[in-house]
């Protein structure tokens, strides 16, 4: 009794249609709430509260939640139980041929079903059979005292296209659960010359270990007359063992696949290049302009004082570009920022050279140093993803056209002819049914009246 129950609740019409619903809902949600990576800019409109439930209940990323993950189980199972309930009838009524019988489809047949000829019996029933052969399935005669009966069908598939959309469904889902489980996503930014085997997840979060390695081996892009970006590129270079495998460009809509992972060109920008440029003046002097290179120390002119620029900063505590210079002379070391707008900061922010000496540029006295610019490199922004069940959700996608297709244009459809002699006449009735489309049934028994009175005689 029980089994009954579990099975009765699975293979329930209802059931499906609240779970439907569910999905539904829960899709509209996920259109709504920005998902992954989207979802950054929404944590600043929620309050705290908010943010920790719609964490909690993996709102942000919905179509990987648990949750979610359990309705569409729950969903696949529901439509095996259907299948599995129903499957067997709709089995036998395919596999089903009615007994010939030689009046009992021909009652109550509508007066244009019923055709008579002058032709005698014979000769039309020779004209009928092959007709019957080429347009139906399972054809069966049976003679009788007056003439024949024939029996035929076609479209018995039509009865299974419900369940192969089932199969495809069920395949759709293993397909997306199985990307879910297996597949991931992830970026990095590759300035040019940089290479990488280690990707930043963004989904579960972490670090993602390639067993190749990605180089940016070049960037390049182009601009519109507006001074729009037109084009912008990537050249890559994948390697193993530091041996180049494969090596081509990466455009927008124009994807590189390496062992089943993509490589989208997602964004790019510039970043601080190691080389800067200085201005420096000792005294009351002329001023010296020179190219610096970060790790790679230089000598002032008296060669006593050693200079290496330790760090290099696009936006330095939000006041611009700036170099951090150590200098080592006879006196010790001396450590200080240098800001290619110390004279906009000074105004800003007045005396902040007594309250903050490591911002004075001339802190190493007699000398006076001045950043006019810091050298600045591309990067690529690379978005990749693996998704090992997009083929198998191709398939179930394809499936699921062709089940639409049967289900909705296809009909199991039956035809009885009886041909006999009446009223000194040979006698031609046509009985037929369909599982659906009764328009096109009546159509098919009127081109095969047609047909009939195009052959006699």
């Amino acid at each position: 009794m029980m089994r009954k129950k579990i099975i009765s609740f699975f293979s329930s019409l209802k059931l499906t249609i609240t779970l439907l619903i569910i999905i539904a809902a829960a899709s509209i949600l996920g259109t709504v709430i920005p998902q992954q990576q989207g979802a950054e800019g929404a944590f600043r409109t929620l309050s705290p509260e908010l943010r920790e439930l719609f964490e909690s209940l993996q709102l942000f990323d919905l179509y990987h939640s648990i949750w979610f993950i359990i309705l569409m189980s729950l969903l696949s199972v529901n439509l095996i139980a259907c299948s599995v309930k129903r499957l067997p009838t709709a089995w036998k009524l395919s596999r089903k041929i009615p007994f010939l019988e030689t009046d009992k489809p021909f009652q109550n047949l509508p007066p244009e079903h019923i055709v008579s000829v002058d032709e005698n019996s014979p000769g039309l029933i020779d004209r009928l059979e092959p007709f019957m052969l080429g347009k139906f399935k399972r054809v069966k005669k049976k003679d009788t005292e007056q003439g024949a009966v024939f029996y035929g069908e076609k479209g018995a598939y039509s009865r299974f296209g419900v369940y192969i959309t089932h199969a495809s469904i069920l395949v759709v889902i293993a397909g997306a659960i199985v990307g879910s489980l297996l597949g991931f996503d992830a970026y990095v930014n590759l300035a040019e010359g940089e290479s990488t085997n280690a990707v930043y997840l963004t989904r579960k979060k972490g670090i993602k270990q390639l067993d190749f390695t990605v180089r940016c081996d070049s960037f390049s892009i182009s601009y519109y007359d507006n001074g729009m970006p037109k084009e912008y590129r990537s050249r890559l270079s994948f390697l193993k063992d530091d041996n180049v495998f494969f090596q081509g460009p990466l455009l927008v809509n124009h994807p590189i696949t390496i062992d089943g992972i993509r490589f989208y060109q997602a964004s790019y920008g510039t970043i601080p290049a190691d080389r800067i440029h200085l201005t420096i003046r000792k005294g009351n002097g002329e001023s010296l302009s020179m190219t610096a290179r970060q790790k790679d120390p230089f000598f002032l002119n008296d060669k006593d004082a050693r200079v290496e620029v330790v760090r290099i900063e696009e936006n330095f505590m939000s006041m611009g570009p700036a170099v951090l210079l150590e200098i080592l002379s006879p006196e010790g070391s001396t450590s200080f920022w240098v800001f290619k707008y110390i004279e906009k900061i000074m105004e800003r922010f007045p005396g902040i050279l007594d309250k903050v000496p490591k911002f004075n540029p001339g802190l190493f006295r007699p000398y006076h140093f001045g950043l006019d610019r810091i050298e600045s490199r591309y990067y690529t922004g690379l978005q990749i993803s693996k998704d090992p069940g997009v083929s198998t959700v191709a398939v179930g996608a394809f499936l699921v056209i062709i089940g639409f297709f049967i289900t909705f244009f296809g009909s199991h459809r039956r035809l009885w002819i009886k041909v006999d002699e009446y009223a000194g006449k040979t006698r031609i009735s046509i009985a037929a049914t369909s599982t659906k489309d009764p328009v096109g049934l009546k159509r098919e028994v009127a081109h095969l009246i047609k047909y009939i009175s195009s052959v006699r005689g």
